[in-house]
């Protein structure tokens, strides 16, 4: 399974460009919306990385090495709906001619908390993140990887206040360990195909 072909990209080509979607500044950092920004942070820690600004991308980058695999990270200086401004020249700048080697991390209303799936193409939910970035390549053929946050209670909020507010004390443990995994799931990306991954990864 491969995803859309676009036309050469500038810069040297890495194995795998993965984004985590969020919103920009303190107030956001720890909310359920920033999950996909989490999984970056995990990737970067483990990999001895550190993330610098990257003005013309719109986003915050670093290249790891993973063995002998080159894994770029980036998380969005732009709010989630803008996220589309980010990743279309990050896709440049990493040299990503097939989108199936774009993996976008991001929380999922619809999964329960500490459940993950990666998905290819299809559907985006009315993930506003997912849909500035299909405007920008034109294309939704790019690699998921959902993060379970759960839903509010029905009539308590809506979904766009509940991404919004910090999880409660009980599910960060759940969180942290399905943030953990996702990071698993980046690096069994870099050395294996998304069926290989989607059957290692959604079976829980």
């Amino acid at each position: 399974m491969v995803g859309r072909r676009l036309n050469p990209r500038r810069g040297t080509p890495a194995d795998l460009l993965v984004v985590g979607l969020g919103n920009p500044g303190d107030d956001y950092a720890r909310t359920r919306h920033n999950a996909g920004v989490w999984v970056i942070e995990e990737l970067v820690r483990r990999h001895g990385g550190k993330l610098t600004r990257a003005k013309r991308e719109h986003a915050d980058t670093d290249e790891l090495r993973v063995a002998d695999k080159r894994l770029a990270v980036a998380v969005p200086t732009t709010y989630m709906n803008e996220s589309g401004r980010a990743v279309a020249p990050l896709v440049r700048r990493y040299g990503i001619e097939d989108l199936s080697r774009l993996v976008i991390v991001h929380d999922e209303l619809d999964l329960p908390v500490g459940r993950l799936k990666v998905k290819f193409g299809g559907g985006l939910a009315g993930n506003n993140g997912l849909k500035s970035v299909r405007a920008s390549l034109r294309s939704d053929a790019f690699t998921r990887i959902r993060l379970g946050v759960g839903k509010p209670e029905s009539g308590t909020m809506s979904g766009a206040d509940y991404v919004l507010r910090r999880p409660a004390r009980s599910e960060r443990p759940e969180l942290e360990r399905i943030v953990g995994v996702a990071a698993d799931a980046v690096e069994h990306l870099l050395v294996s195909d998304i069926e290989a991954t989607m059957n290692r990864f959604n079976a829980g």
